[in-house]
């Protein structure tokens, strides 16, 4: 049976919140940004916020049609990089003063990511995918990633994306991802695996 996807909009965006918040709650790298338990309740959520809507400015996010899932997508043109221009590289710190301005993990994890990100080829990046909890295993995740691979496929597109975990990284290369140079290790935190795929035929 299929899983029925649409595109969200700022109807949604309460919704794709609420399921990203559930969904990296006890996610390696969040837990490393808020590792504080009530902290990372009460926190955590703005920052998924503030990711909400700037791919929904931005870029485009994908949610099942049954509300238990959804995925977070950029597109990056050719030529662009995320910290190139001076408005771009002041986001992470806008971000930490916005979220939780005495927590420079906020900021750091932004400036980290970006220093990681492949320049020069146009691709489709994938921000974050959140399944609800009660319906992780299920599919769904794997569902959404390759409705959007078909269509770069199609328009001979890449993808990119950052790994968050051992068991996210085994889903990414079963679906066509590959690391792409070294891993990325947080400071006295985990690891995140920067990977890419190029289009199939």
């Amino acid at each position: 049976m299929g899983v029925a996807i649409r595109t969200a909009g700022e109807g949604d965006r309460e919704l794709v919140v609420g399921l990203l918040d559930a969904a990296f709650q006890d996610d390696p790298v969040s837990r490393w940004v808020f590792p504080g338990d009530e902290h990372r309740r009460t926190t955590h959520p703005r920052l998924m916020a503030a990711f909400t809507d700037i791919v929904l400015a931005e870029g485009r996010v994908d949610v099942t049609e049954d509300g238990t899932a959804c995925a977070l997508w950029l597109p990056v043109p050719e030529g662009e990089h995320g910290d190139e221009d001076e408005a771009a590289a002041d986001g992470p710190a806008e971000l930490r003063a916005e979220i939780d301005p005495d927590n420079e993990r906020v900021e750091l994890i932004g400036r980290l990511t970006a220093d990681v990100h492949p320049a020069g080829r146009a691709h489709e990046y994938l921000w974050m995918i959140g399944v609800a909890p009660d319906h992780q295993g299920q599919g769904l995740g794997t569902a959404l990633i390759a409705s959007v691979l078909d269509r770069c496929d199609r328009e001979g597109l890449s993808a990119y994306l950052e790994a968050s975990s051992a068991r996210s990284r085994a889903l990414y290369e079963r679906l066509g991802f590959n690391p792409v140079g070294p891993a990325l290790t947080l400071p006295d935190g985990p690891r995140m695996w920067p990977m890419w795929r190029d289009p199939r035929n």
